[in-house]
This record gives C-alpha cells, structure tokens and sequence, in this order.
C-alpha cells in the first residue's frame, strides 16, 4: 500500500476512479461500529487490521490502477515480476520438504509440505505462480530454450502446489487457464484456434503427467484429497472442511445488524462465544455481509460490477477475467490474509491495448 501511495503521489490517478473513493468510505462505518461491539479483553488495533488490511488494499491498488494506460506487453512483464517470487517459493519449497511418504499420511491440507507456512495461502501463490508460467507458455515464449524453461517450471509449481494437499488455489489457478484458453479460442482467427486446440491437447497431456506423478509420489492420497475422502477412502462429511458452519453464523450474523453489520471483527468474536474455539472466516463475501451490513453488499457490488463495465471499452484486456476470476475464487476460501487477490484484482482495472512486441 506504501508503494501505491507513493505512485499516485509520483504519477497520479484517474480523476474518475470515484466508485472506489466510495468503496473505501463504505468500510469506514464497519470499523465504527466494532469500536463499540468489540470485547474490552480485545486488542482492538490489531483486530481490526487483521481484518480491514485486505479490503483497504483493494481499494488503494484499484484507485492507482483504475483506467491506468499500459500495453499488453508491459502486463506480461508485471505478471513476470509477481511469478518470480513464485519461482523463489517453489525452489525454498524444493528444499524444505522432507520426503514426501514420510509426511504425507492423510488427506489433509499439510503444513510440512507448504513450508511450514499456511497451506491455504502457499497454495494460493503457487496456483497464480501456475497461471502465470503457462500464460507466458502462449505469450512471451519466443524461442523453443524458453518455451521448454517456462514449462519446466510451471510443471514444478503445478506439483509443488498439489503436494500442499490445498485445493482452493489449485482449482482457482487451473480455472484461469480455461477461462484464458477459452478467452483466446473466441477472439482469435481459425488458424489460431487450430493452434490454440494442438495446445490444449498438449497441456491436457502436461497436467495428466503431472498428476501421475504426484499420486505416485502421495501413494494415492492426492486422489482421495480431492475425491474428498480421508486416508482410508470414506467420504468426509463435509465437502468444506467445517466453513459452511462459519458461512451460516455469518448470515445469521447479517439477519442480526442487517444495515451496518456487527462490526469489523466480530464475527470471530462471537463464532468464540458460540463454539468457544477460535474460528476465522475463510469467506471474505460473507465476512463483509456480516461484519458490514447492507454497506458491505453494496462495496462488494462495486468491486465487482466495475472492471465488467469497463470491460465494454476495453476489449484487448485478455487477462481481465482471469484476474477477476482470482480475487472471487481465492476470497471465497482464503479470505484476504494476503495482498494478492487485492492486487491481482486491480490489474484488471488496467486500460490494455495490444502493442506490436506481443504479437
């Protein structure tokens, strides 16, 4: 947020960026009210940041990226830029992991193969890290030595974020390669979706051997994991691991305070009263209902409706849906604890034409 704040101090922002002026106003009351709800034994600072640091991220990357002008090239060179880190997490992944048969004994998300960091979270970066690696696959592999270099390493993340045993951001990254193929397979010439089917065959195959490999080396769990059984092949009970218990307190949460929501927060607070054990929501959508009310609808309304409506004049976005489709998909099961779905969503905000480099 420093470095967006210093780029519209340096370089300005678009004067008509004014649904997100709305939007970061909207979250203002929820903060008001949980200086009132929260308990007095609460850290209330620390609370609250916890909480509102996500969607205050968002709404200062979309004021700097609102309508900014950029070529299609230059976003292949930003999405270069978020993928290396990737790359770096990938290869401390490499190294970390003990042998899998030793630590892979259930089909839950594993903390010792996500490098003792959050499963939910580590899978999350490998599955745009995964997106990434194959757009340039299509777009910026201009020698055979870099086409087979970048597939190299999306096939690593690809396995790296399997063996984390998560499946929101796997299945979020997977979903953006369709929606990127598909976006390509109606925009583009029959000779490019000739080309576009030899690929998608090839990647089909890719993904078939990567998942071979990775059963082979889970001993089968990784099937089970998202067949969404346990280790000994029953059916769990629930496909969600215990969120649609938070999602339902969250509604009656929303039912409770349906204008100004119980405030930012609270809702931790009274899973706790309720459940006695400390439960965060995994579900920003819900989260935002319940802890801001009728407010929050409407904010989230706004993110939504925006890079859609800007869509209708700005056609040679290729990633935009892509990169809405991250930030709802990785809300819906990871929150906003990091700031990537807040930044990846502002880049669809982004005025895209395509220049002769990406040809």
């Amino acid at each position: 947020m420093i470095f967006l704040l210093l780029g519209m101090f340096y370089s300005g922002f678009s004067k008509n960026a004014v649904p997100f002026w709305i939007y970061l106003l909207l979250l203002i009351p929820g903060v008001l009210v949980a200086t009132e709800t929260l308990n007095l034994q609460t850290d209330m600072r620390k609370s609250i940041a916890f909480n509102i640091s996500g969607p205050v991220c968002l709404g200062i990357a979309a004021i700097y990226n609102y309508n900014r002008k950029v070529t299609f090239s230059q976003v292949n060179n930003i999405l270069l830029t978020l993928g290396l880190p990737v790359v770096t997490t990938a290869v401390y992944l490499i190294l970390y992991t003990p042998d899998l048969k030793e630590v892979i004994t259930g089909t839950g998300s594993n903390g010792e193969t996500s490098g003792g960091f959050g499963p939910n979270q580590v899978a999350t970066v490998l599955g745009i890290g995964m997106f990434i690696f194959f757009s340039r696959l299509i777009f910026a592999s201009k020698s055979k030595l870099i086409f087979i270099l970048n597939l190299v390493i999306a096939f690593n993340i690809t396995y790296r974020g399997l063996v984390t045993f998560s499946r929101g951001g796997m299945i979020t990254g997977f979903l953006m390669i369709v929606l990127l193929l598909l976006y390509l397979y109606f925009n583009t010439t029959t000779t490019g979706r000739y080309k576009l089917n030899l690929l998608f065959v090839f990647m089909t195959l890719v993904f078939s051997i990567i998942w071979i490999y990775t059963s082979m080396q889970t001993s089968g769990l990784i099937d089970k994991r998202y067949a969404n059984q346990d280790a000994m092949g029953r059916v769990k009970e629930s496909r969600f691991t215990g969120r649609e218990e938070i999602l339902a307190s969250e509604i009656e949460a929303f039912k409770d305070n349906p204008v100004f929501g119980v405030g930012v927060s609270k809702g931790l607070e009274l899973r706790y009263e309720k459940t006695g054990e400390i439960i965060t929501s995994h579900n920003e959508i819900s989260r935002t209902i319940a802890e801001h009310g009728t407010l929050g609808i409407i904010a989230l309304m706004i993110v939504f409706i925006t890079p859609v409506f800007l869509y209708i004049d700005n056609k040679q976005h290729v990633y935009m849906f892509c990169f809405l489709a991250f930030w709802l998909l990785t809300i819906n099961h990871a929150a906003m604890r990091i700031a990537a779905p807040a930044f990846v969503y502002s880049l669809s905000l982004l005025k895209v034409r395509i220049d002769k480099t990406s040809d």
